[in-house]
């Protein structure tokens, strides 16, 4: 208490000067509104709070000590939401932490955000967002396809308690998808409407402008929120609360994270859906530990520099793939035939073509497992937006507990590789996809 011994305020009485953080301060210099990259070297951070070490420090404490009694009631008011606004101090490291509270401040800069979480891994982010939403009764609707887990999650695994599903194909017209909205309406209570854009693994891309108006339009009443996984172009090539989304969701595991050596998963948006999902956050303790939050402190700092160098390689490594005798077709957003309707979403909803992308040899599994067997430089790996390109066949890997038909449905066929492109130099992996292709 700053050396007093009577308080003369009732912040101080209250404990109410306790800060998790120094609040986000300098946003803007000569008039001149910083960009994210910049605010990556220090938003959300005090030196003076560490002993001036100039870069945030790892937390590794379970327990943090309350100023007085009157302040450990008052923090614990806000986690069990008995006091609107959230926590005012730290409390347990199940609920927060310096780390993690510096990254969440720094994830919510990128889309503009009220708010932000930050999760033990992209599914942990997705599952506490839905349990938090959705109860049983409930009607889901989502477009397709979806992460492997995600449909598992919400078909299988929430299907136990009652909750239903309707979905729509990723590239669905407004009418298509106010009907399937309509559908879910007489079904039930439709709680929650979850896009994923571009989709895992073909790339096809969601009007996210659409899906707000349909809903505004048709579930005026109750206005569930339209949460978004924007893993694979987000944020630097697509930023959905801008477009209608109310929540994006992260696997931070990928280009946020960006070097394939953690796991974790963020979350953004509107603070009236951020505040629910944080308190079953804080009941289930889903949060990360600090040294994963340290690390992703660390990445953001470089993720503009990342993610632009791989955007531009993938563009150069797809020009070559597109022409070469053993590719069927390339599903890459640079390629959108002018005038489609995926061409009209992709110039609307996003600044760059990202770096994955579904590439379809002609043949089938095994015409896809010699050219992965063959690879010299990329890695034979699931997971995408790391520092290195990886490869994969989402029908025999991430997809494989996908029904056939359904997967057959969706376009995720045995000759479907998914890459995504890393920092190398792009004509050493053209030589590398060269040579792959040429052993098949």
């Amino acid at each position: 208490m700053s050396g007093s011994s009577t308080p003369e305020t009732e912040a101080e009485i209250t404990g109410a000067t306790t800060r998790r953080r120094p609040r986000p301060e300098i946003l803007e210099v000569g008039g001149r509104r910083l960009s994210p990259s910049t605010l990556m070297m220090g938003h959300a951070y005090d030196p003076a709070l560490s002993e001036g070490s100039l870069k945030p420090p790892i937390f590794l404490t379970s327990t943090f000590v309350f100023e007085n009694a009157a302040a450990g009631k008052r923090h614990f008011e806000g986690v069990t939401g008995k006091r609107p606004g959230g926590v005012d101090g730290l409390v347990y490291s199940r609920f927060n932490g310096p780390n993690q509270e510096i990254l969440e401040d720094r994830l919510g800069i990128w889309e503009d955000a009220e708010d932000a979480l930050v999760f033990s891994s992209g599914m942990s982010a997705i599952a506490t967002l839905m349990l938090a939403l959705v109860k049983p009764g409930d009607v889901i609707v989502h477009s397709a396809p979806l992460y492997a887990a995600t449909e598992t999650l919400i078909g299988r695994i929430l299907g136990r308690f009652g909750v239903t599903f309707l979905d729509f194909p990723a590239g669905a017209t407004e009418d298509e998808i106010a009907a399937v909205i309509e559908r879910a309406k007489a079904q039930g209570n439709v709680s929650l409407i979850y896009l994923e854009s571009p989709a895992n693994p073909t790339n096809a891309l969601v009007d996210i402008e659409a899906v707000s108006r349909v809903r505004d339009r048709l579930l005026g009443d109750t206005v569930p929120p339209i949460a978004i996984d924007n893993t694979f172009l987000g944020p630097l090539w697509q930023q959905p609360l801008r477009h209608g989304a109310d929540l994006v969701v992260y696997s931070l595991t990928k280009y946020a994270g960006g070097h394939s050596d953690l796991v974790a998963g963020g979350i953004s948006g509107a603070k009236k859906w951020i505040d629910p999902v944080r308190m079953m956050r804080n009941t289930i303790g889903t949060i990360c530990d600090p040294n994963t939050a340290w690390m992703l402190l660390r990445s953001l700092e470089t993720l503009e520099l990342r993610m632009s160098r791989a955007g531009e390689n993938a563009a150069k490594v797809c020009a070559f793939l597109r022409d070469h005798s053993k590719v069927e077709s390339v599903g890459y957003l640079g390629f959108l035939g002018e005038g489609s309707r995926q061409a009209d979403i992709y110039q609307r909803h996003c600044s760059g073509a990202g770096s994955t992308f579904s590439l379809y040899l002609k043949g089938g599994e095994r015409e896809s497992f010699a050219f992965l067997d063959n690879l010299k430089i990329a890695k034979l790996a699931v997971s995408l937006g790391g520092t290195e390109t990886l490869a994969s066949c989402p029908a025999a890997m991430t997809h494989l507990s996908v029904p056939d038909q359904r997967k057959q449905d969706l376009g995720i066929t045995d000759n479907l590789v998914r890459i995504s492109i890393g920092v190398e130099n792009a004509d050493d992996l053209i030589a590398d996809f060269d040579q792959a292709l040429g052993a098949v």
